[in-house]
C-alpha cells in the first residue's frame, strides 16, 4: 500500500518536471494577432469632471473596462477595420445619470487615445 502511494508521487513529480522542462525549452504559445491599445478619459460634458465607473465596451465582444477614479481606461483589443466602443453609465446611483454614447473608430494605429464627454440625462 505504501509503495503504491510512493509510485504515484514519483510519477506525478516526473510528469511535472517534464512539463516544466518542455516549457523552459520551447516557451509558452505567443499571440501573433495584431492588437491595438485603446486608452482615454471620460468626463462630464456639463462639469468637465472625470467620471468613475463608466463601462467602456467593445461592441460584439465580451470585453469591457470600467473607468477609474480619474475617468481613465485602457485595454488591448484585436485590430480591425472599424471598432465600435460603447460608453454606459452602469452605476448611475454613484455617478449620477449619464446618457450612453457609441463611438466608431476607424484608421487605427497600434495606440489610440480618446477624450470622451458624456451628457447628463
Amino acid at each position: 500500500m505504501k509503495t503504491n502511494w510512493i509510485k504515484k508521487l514519483i510519477g506525478g513529480l516526473s510528469l511535472t518536471s517534464t512539463m516544466f522542462i518542455f516549457q523552459a525549452c520551447y516557451g509558452t504559445p505567443q499571440d501573433f494577432g495584431m492588437d491595438v491599445l485603446i486608452e482615454g478619459q471620460v468626463k462630464s460634458k456639463t462639469s468637465g469632471l472625470p467620471i468613475r465607473g463608466i463601462k467602456v465596451a467593445v461592441s460584439e465582444q465580451i470585453q469591457y473596462e470600467l473607468t477609474d477614479e480619474d475617468g481613465r481606461f485602457s485595454f488591448y483589443t484585436t485590430l480591425a477595420d472599424t471598432i465600435t466602443l460603447s460608453f454606459q453609465d452602469t452605476t448611475s446611483i454613484q455617478n449620477g445619470l449619464f446618457l450612453s454614447k457609441d463611438t466608431v473608430l476607424t484608421k487605427l494605429n497600434e495606440r489610440t487615445y480618446l477624450n470622451i464627454t458624456l451628457e447628463d440625462k
